[in-house]
């Protein structure tokens, strides 16, 4: 009798045990359903997602490249075409000889010596003041750094347009602008006025500053002085933001457009913006502008800055993104 209550005690003990495995596996099962389903949605929401984004950045894209590529063909049309109602996506005649036109009629090598010319001596006292004005405000402890440094950024409020006055006043006293302004003056009406940026000089200075104070002081231990730590460390270490402000500062200088058109006041003295924008592309028994001979010089001066920026693009980035890790 004992034996039989035992077999049947392990019976019950048996089917209680497996209910209750059945019981997880079932829930286990559920849960691994709940978790696939999970799952898939968030690929599929994922997948939704970055076609939406890739369609939003194609979008983008295009209404970037579109005025480029109206641009181009527009130098390879005629007039006619151009201003007819009825505008092609593509040149019914292609015209290359617009392109010859450009470089036999257009002044294009004055123009684009003087912009070189302007834009290198620009670039070159620009990077000079700011390595020095960023080096001070960094390193160098001085009473009133701080209130001096936060008066430089406050200047950058201003906008450039209120200067022209103050500046154009300026370069007038100093006698570089006028009847007898040569072609040296005009130069140094374009380019002194704009060796200082406040901007540029912001942003080395949170370069400068990433460098450890325990390497200024080891080399002031050593003996170096302030100009070899400058020159030998900080400069090297700087070379990615020196670089994108080099690129900034001349393809600024390339484009600009209302002060050297205000303070050049022959045409041989102008850069190659205000060029485009002159009498060269006028027919002069139409009036009309021939915008195919004018869209052909605008390629012709826009290559030059899109190579600079293909190449030089990484460093414009990590210039950049360098200056703003610490401030």
């Amino acid at each position: 009798m004992a034996s039989k209550d035992l077999n049947l005690k392990q019976y019950i003990d048996f089917s209680q045990d497996n209910e209750f495995d059945t019981d997880i596996a079932i829930v286990i099962k559920e849960g691994n359903r709940s978790v696939d389903s999970i799952k898939h949605r968030e690929k599929i929401t994922r997948i939704i997602f970055t076609i939406i984004l890739y369609i939003v950045v194609t979008f983008l894209a295009f209404l970037m490249v579109f005025p480029f590529y109206w641009m181009i063909i527009t130098s390879l049309k005629n007039n006619s075409e151009i201003i007819s109602a009825q505008q092609t996506f593509f040149p019914t005649i292609v015209m290359w000889s617009n392109y010859v036109y450009v470089f036999n009629h257009f002044k294009f090598v004055t123009y684009m010596t003087n912009t070189i010319v302007v834009a290198v001596f620009s670039t070159i006292g620009t990077l000079i003041t700011t390595v020095f004005g960023a080096f001070a405000f960094a390193r160098l402890n001085f009473k009133g750094r701080e209130a001096l440094f936060m008066v430089f950024l406050m200047t950058m409020m201003i906008p450039g347009e209120m200067m022209v006055i103050s500046n154009y006043i300026t370069v007038a006293a100093f006698g570089w602008i006028g009847e007898n302004a040569t072609l040296t003056d005009a130069y140094l009406a374009m380019i002194v006025p704009f060796w200082v940026s406040v901007f540029y000089i912001y942003l080395l200075r949170q370069n400068f500053k990433q460098v450890p104070n325990e390497l200024y002081l080891a080399a002031k231990v050593d003996g170096k002085s302030d100009w070899s730590f400058l020159w030998k460390v900080m400069v090297p270490l700087a070379a990615p933001t020196l670089i994108s402000i080099t690129i900034l500062k001349f393809m600024g200088t390339w484009n600009s457009y209302v002060w050297p058109n205000l303070v050049a006041n022959k045409d041989e003295f102008r850069l190659i913006s205000n060029g485009l924008r002159g009498s060269s592309f006028v027919d002069p028994e139409s009036g009309r502008v021939e915008y195919g001979y004018q869209m052909a010089a605008t390629v012709l001066v826009t290559v030059p800055l899109f190579l600079l920026f293909v190449f030089f693009r990484k460093y414009i980035m990590r210039g950049v993104g360098r200056a703003g890790i610490k401030g």
